[in-house]
């Protein structure tokens, strides 16, 4: 999506500070022994630097060209090492069915129509092994507060008129609705963090596949 494009151009790294929950997150992959991660969505890299340091074989997507050229920059300066793929979260992805041990997404999903947020779901679905784990971050609804214009061309999608994410379309979450959306997943943590955004930690059920 373009606007990614121009918004990490003009603005660099954007996001880093890593996720609030991120240290219970990697505390949680060692003990389950997950080894092969995918970073959904990785912007300018700073999960992606966060689990190649604690030693997890790291792939990472992005629709921005911008946001994986700071990644891999960041990577090299680190001396480490993670698998990178320009890719829409939107489209069939890259990989083959049961390929990872975790998916990891934050504040990406979530922008677009809701249609499309399903099929990344199912997506997410096809990729994990069975009782794989999965960590999203959307948006709640008070965030819609960021710009002061909005067009809603569909039930709880807003796309700002103004503002840094002109133009980019978003699906604003309720817990009931993350429940519904993430049905195949036996749900292990279901909350807000400080910034207002839904924080799903779940298992993939053995019936998905």
């Amino acid at each position: 999506m373009g606007n990614w494009e121009s918004i990490f151009k003009k603005s660099g790294k954007v996001f880093l500070k890593t996720q609030e929950d991120m240290k219970k997150l990697i505390s949680l992959l060692k003990k389950e022994k997950s080894k092969k991660i995918l970073d959904l969505g990785c912007g300018s890299g700073r999960h992606v630097i966060l689990l190649a340091k604690h030693g997890f074989d790291v792939y990472a997507t992005d629709v921005s060209k911008a946001g994986l050229k700071m990644t891999r920059k960041w990577l090299r300066d680190e001396n480490i090492s993670a698998k990178l793929k320009e890719h829409s979260c939107y489209e069939k992805f890259p990989f083959k069915d049961n390929y990872f041990d975790a998916v990891i997404s934050t504040q990406v999903i979530h922008h677009n129509f809701h249609d499309k947020v399903k099929f990344c779901i199912l997506e997410i679905e096809r990729v994990l092994k069975s009782e794989g784990i999965v960590f999203v971050t959307v948006s709640g609804d008070k965030y819609r507060t960021r710009a002061t214009k909005f067009d809603m061309p569909e039930p709880r999608t807003y796309i700002p008129l103004n503002g840094r994410e002109k133009g980019l379309p978003h699906y604003f979450y309720t817990k009931k609705l993350m429940r519904r959306d993430f049905k195949n997943f036996k749900i292990l943590s279901l909350h807000k963090d400080k910034g207002d955004h839904w924080c799903l930690l779940g298992r993939l059920k053995e019936i998905a596949h």
